[in-house]
């Protein structure tokens, strides 16, 4: 009789092959998933190319060359570096240094507003300061509107009528800073303290206007609750942090700097260093530059080299 087979109990030696074989299935399919993915769609990639061209030399640039017009004009669209249909004799912007008739001016300025409101001045309602770049005029916000409200009362044109004559037939930009106090508003009409602030500078250059200064020279600006002058904590700094300051600058790039700050919340001094350079020269601030295309371009004009060896 046959013996029976033993049947062996030690461990298999050869189960690494279906470890192996399931990392080879998992491998296949990551190569089949990347080569899927990575398959370049022609079309989209062609309408990207245009896009961008489109954005960045004009809209005509990705598809043909671009050809001048029959006026001298140049056509090549909306582009960050090109600018739209723009002749090339178009006048140089330049930005002309200060003398100091500039700023006599402005100081004669303050003397006279000091003279005519002196009472005003005295009672709290108006505070002048100003320094040889920028007038500042504060107006308390309750002498001129309704609490909570935009709309002048009856004194503000007679003050405003006032300093409009002296203001108008001059040639410094002016711009009005509306601030309010830290106390919140939701109204329809002014959701918040930005619309409120906003609103009375608005309205102030509205009468300005009205009663003869030009309109090109004055703009509005409002700083809601977030740049006061005064402490919050008590009723007197809240009604003096309700104001409205007309600041008449030297020159335009005084009232870019001023502007862009607050003119309580930047030196005379920090202004200057702005755009300080006595050595420099009358130059455009901005130029014009064809290309070999015909297309336009604009940027920051840029000292010859005659200026700088001068420097």
């Amino acid at each position: 009789m046959p013996r029976r087979q033993q049947i062996d109990s030690g461990p298999r030696n050869d189960r690494w092959v279906i470890s192996y074989a399931d990392f080879i299935t998992l491998l296949f399919a990551f190569f089949v998933v990347m080569y899927a993915i990575s398959s370049v769609n022609e079309e989209k990639y062609k309408h990207l190319t245009e896009a961008l061209s489109g954005v960045f030399v004009g809209v005509d640039q990705g598809k043909k060359e671009n050809q001048p017009s029959t006026d001298g004009s140049s056509n090549s669209g909306f582009g960050v570096f090109t600018g739209g249909k723009t002749t090339v004799d178009a006048p140089e912007i330049t930005i002309s240094r200060p003398d100091q008739k500039e700023t006599d001016a402005l100081k004669a300025l303050r003397e006279e507003v000091e003279v005519n409101f002196a009472s005003l001045i005295d009672e709290g309602q108006i505070k002048v300061t100003g320094n040889d770049l920028w007038l500042s005029i504060e107006l308390r916000s309750n002498y001129l509107f309704p609490s909570g409200g935009a709309l002048p009362d009856a004194a503000a044109d007679s003050l405003l009528d006032a300093i409009a004559q002296m203001l108008k037939g001059k040639q410094n930009p002016i711009h009005v800073e509306g601030f309010t106090d830290n106390q919140k508003i939701s109204t329809d009409a002014f959701p918040s303290n930005w619309e409120l602030s906003s609103a009375r500078a608005a309205a102030v250059v509205r009468l300005l206007a009205y009663f003869g200064v030009e309109p090109e020279r004055m703009a509005a600006v409002g700083y809601g609750e977030y740049q006061p002058a005064y402490s919050n904590r008590t009723r007197e700094g809240q009604r003096l942090n309700r104001r409205v300051l007309i600041v008449v600058s030297r020159d335009e790039k005084v009232r870019r700097t001023v502007s862009s700050f607050g003119s309580q919340q930047v030196s005379a001094d920090a202004v200057s260093t702005v755009f300080a350079n006595p050595d420099k020269k009358e130059m455009p601030a901005i130029e014009q530059v064809e290309t070999d295309g015909g297309d336009v371009l604009f940027r920051q004009a840029e000292p010859d080299a005659s200026q700088q060896e001068e420097r």
